[in-house]
């Protein structure tokens, strides 16, 4: 694991679009494309915007490859869906070379299926190996949807499920931790002081899993935190 502290949320997202554009370069050299699970929320929208503002010409587009760590139930024009924040924040302004969104207007066990089928058809492997997976953290803990104390958190069988959130009164579709820690980089985004305490339970405390959902993330290698400083606050060592 690797945590890079950053003075501002601004700072963090230039940081965020130089990890994309070095892993995709990197991707596309060994092996001809960059498979890559974007976030929704905030600070990952933040590194669409300094993508497709600062690196339009620094990436090979037509080799990348769009999926998603989650996606509410919702259609695709909802302003709440993710895949409508990554579309206006990025794809509608570089020639991606496919973009595979997780259908949220459908019933959500018929959406997970479907995704899980698209993925399927896509990497043709037991489990896909995303190339860059990129998340946040919510302020209880929860990446992707991956919520606390829900059914998804215990699924080793499947790719992408549909996962109730009873305290949110919702369900949502997630891809499951085996697919996370299959990816051959994982990126947290983390900014703000609403997500400080989360955030050292996750890295420094001693709490169970199923509460910090987070801590179940660890591909080979462990993730790569970029975190801005109030985050931080309460981090041991925050420098």
């Amino acid at each position: 694991m690797s945590v890079h502290v950053h003075h501002t949320p601004e700072i963090l997202a230039e940081a965020a679009a130089r990890v994309f554009v070095e892993e995709a370069a990197r991707a596309i050299a060994e092996r001809g494309r960059f498979a890559v699970a974007l976030a929704g929320g905030s600070t990952p929208e933040a590194t669409y915007g300094v993508l497709a503002r600062n690196h339009a010409d620094d990436v090979d587009w037509p080799n990348v490859h769009v999926f998603f760590g989650d996606e509410r139930t919702v259609p695709p024009d909802h302003e709440d869906s993710n895949y409508r924040m990554v579309r206006e924040a990025l794809l509608d302004l570089v020639p991606v070379g496919s973009v595979h969104r997780m259908c949220g207007e459908l019933p959500p066990v018929e959406a997970a299926v479907s995704y899980e089928g698209d993925l399927a058809g896509f990497f043709g492997e037991i489990i896909p190996v995303l190339d860059l997976v990129m998340l946040g953290i919510g302020g209880d803990g929860h990446t992707a949807s991956l919520f606390p104390e829900t059914p998804a958190l215990r699924v080793t069988d499947h790719l992408a499920v549909a996962n109730p959130v009873p305290k949110l009164d919702t369900t949502r579709l997630t891809l499951t931790v085996p697919v996370l820690n299959a990816a051959r980089k994982v990126i947290f985004l983390v900014a703000g002081e609403g997500k400080a305490d989360a955030l050292q339970e996750i890295l420094e405390g001693d709490a169970d899993p199923s509460h910090y959902p987070a801590k179940l993330v660890q591909p080979p290698g462990g993730p790569t935190w970029l975190v801005d400083r109030d985050a931080a606050r309460h981090l041991q060592d925050p420098s």
